[in-house]
């Protein structure tokens, strides 16, 4: 399941919706509107195989990796976010669920940086 934070436009949500991947929000399907950032993790330690995306960088901290769930913060601008997902979920380093589940990553323009589960260092990951 792709879970998206409620701070991404409805906007880059419909185009993620009309390019056919299915994703959840906070505030709409799922959680309730205006969602404290502890309680989205507790939300997602009660769900199986999620991968929430987000524009808040205060997600990216390696204390958050989860067997779970993947986290992933869009480095990126607003109007930006259904193309980064997008990109993101086609990576064949991330296309599919078992291959992200328990990190944490960050997305920008130029890479993916990413905490993998129980590892000491962080890797860095060409587009």
């Amino acid at each position: 399941m792709n879970i998206l934070d409620e701070n991404i436009r409805a906007d880059q949500r419909g185009l993620l919706q009309s390019w056919g991947i299915p994703v959840r929000q906070i505030g709409v399907e799922v959680g309730q509107k205006g969602i404290k950032d502890n309680e989205i993790i507790t939300l997602l330690h009660k769900l199986r195989d999620t991968t929430f995306f987000t524009r808040d960088l205060g997600f990216y901290n390696r204390d958050l990796c989860h067997a779970r769930y993947c986290l992933v913060c869009l480095a990126v601008e607003k109007d930006e976010v259904a193309v980064f997902v997008r990109r993101f979920l086609r990576h064949p380093e991330f296309d599919e669920k078992a291959k992200r589940i328990g990190a944490v990553i960050r997305a920008s323009h130029t890479r993916l940086s990413v905490w993998p589960r129980n590892a000491s260092k962080e890797v860095e990951i060409g587009w």
